[in-house]
């Protein structure tokens, strides 16, 4: 046993070359030694995960200015020391000892003690940018979602679980439904600028009815992408109606904000957005017995109302109405044939008077009380003895037949 401990450590102390490698418990080794040696240190940052196990607590922490991450355990017995409200997304400070696992070869930071420091950096940005987008109105809009889309655009990752599962459920619920997929990165450097152009593309087809941006969740890091600024403008200007299934429901990154329907995951975006054909057809089926039984009992009731006219004395036997009007007919044949003798004698009687006064002025009276009408050869009525020549004839026209005469004049001409 002495003989092999003296080996081990005489090769941790020989330097590795290829002739003498060293065994990977002494790198391992070594590296415990040089990273426990830091001892703890105070570091601050952004709690960017926070995930509670068996009472323990596993999370990350980022830096406020770069791009760079650690990950870190709260023990159980030290949970009880730190504030119980500590949640993703705080600025705090924290006593970190790191601590190298020499089975696992993984590297994390013990936390001592945590503290509080404020709103972190990242969610005050957030925050300063929602409420100005809010007072730009961008929140406010919502375009209504088809009831039945005919094409639906999909911006994803590529393979990802998130478009098998919108895939999945919306053909499951319409079989017939058809789908324009765009691939763009969710996490990274590029994915702002792939989600925003990806989204500009389906926007200027006019074949896509609806956009679904779907991310299967991630930590609040990850997410931090679908909060960016012209990402966020751009979906709240597209004319097509967008909705965002990022995350689950503890994540809100501003996509969720402006979309026109906020899905809690991807599977949630499917059945939101595609019907399901056989509800439908159930509906369609309770809208056609409703419809029937209404038309149905609208019939049955106006059927009773014309038996209960019908059932009426009045309607039941006919005759009466024939025998009211024969009886009013009567009456005013009666009333028009006494009012047309009335009529009559009021007439002739007024033709009698008129005759009268027409034989009055009649020529034939002068003639019956013997005068006569003396008429030269043409015509004409002679009404001066001047106007009658001696020898002339003329016609005279008594009451009773004419006769003719020559005119005879004495010497002084007088006829």
């Amino acid at each position: 046993m002495r003989e092999a401990g003296d080996r081990h450590m005489a090769i941790e102390e020989a330097p590795s070359s290829p002739d003498a490698p060293w065994p990977v418990s002494t790198l391992a080794s070594k590296l415990k030694g040089w990273i426990e040696r830091l001892g703890t240190a105070w570091v601050e940052g952004e709690i960017t995960q926070w995930g509670a196990s068996g009472g323990n607590v596993y999370g990350k922490l980022k830096d406020l200015e770069d791009d760079a991450t650690v990950s870190f355990t709260v023990w159980s017995s030290v949970r009880a020391r730190i504030p119980a409200d500590l949640k993703q997304g705080d600025h705090v400070i924290a006593a970190v000892r790191p601590n190298y696992w020499l089975k696992g070869g993984t590297l994390t930071m013990q936390v001592s003690d945590m503290r509080h420091v404020g709103l972190g950096d990242l969610l005050e940005r957030l925050e300063r940018l929602r409420q100005k987008l809010k007072a730009e109105g961008l929140f406010e809009h919502k375009k209504p979602l088809p009831f039945l889309p005919h094409c639906i655009g999909l911006i994803t990752g590529k393979d990802s679980d998130a478009e098998k599962d919108v895939l999945r459920n919306a053909q499951l619920r319409w079989p017939a439904v058809n789908f324009r997929v765009v691939h763009a990165a969710v996490q990274g450097e590029r994915a702002a600028a792939e989600v925003t152009a990806a989204i500009r593309t389906l926007d200027a087809d006019p074949d896509v009815d609806v956009i679904i941006v779907a991310r299967g969740g991630g930590d609040f890091q990850n997410l931090l992408v679908f909060s960016d600024e012209q990402l966020v403008r751009t979906a709240a200007s597209a004319s097509t109606p967008i909705v965002s299934a990022i995350g689950h429901e503890a994540d809100r990154p501003l996509l969720d904000d402006v979309a026109d329907l906020r899905a809690s995951t991807p599977t949630d975006a499917a059945k939101r957005v595609v019907p399901d054909v056989t509800e439908e057809l159930a509906r369609v089926r309770q809208a056609r017995a409703s419809i029937r039984s209404r038309v149905t009992h609208r019939i049955s009731i106006e059927v009773d109302r014309l038996e209960a006219l019908r059932s009426r004395p009045v309607l039941a036997t006919t005759s009466w109405i024939i025998d009211t009007r024969a009886d009013e007919l009567s009456r005013y044949v009666s009333r028009g044939r006494d009012l047309l003798e009335r009529t009559v004698e009021r007439s002739a009687a007024r033709v009698g008077e008129l005759a009268g006064h027409l034989r009055a002025l009649s020529p034939q009276r002068t003639l019956d009380r013997g005068y006569a009408i003396a008429q030269l050869p043409d015509g004409r009525v002679v009404r001066a003895a001047t106007e009658a020549k001696s020898g002339e004839r003329l016609t005279l026209t008594l009451a009773e037949g004419s006769l003719a005469t020559t005119v005879d004049s004495d010497q002084d001409g007088r006829i």
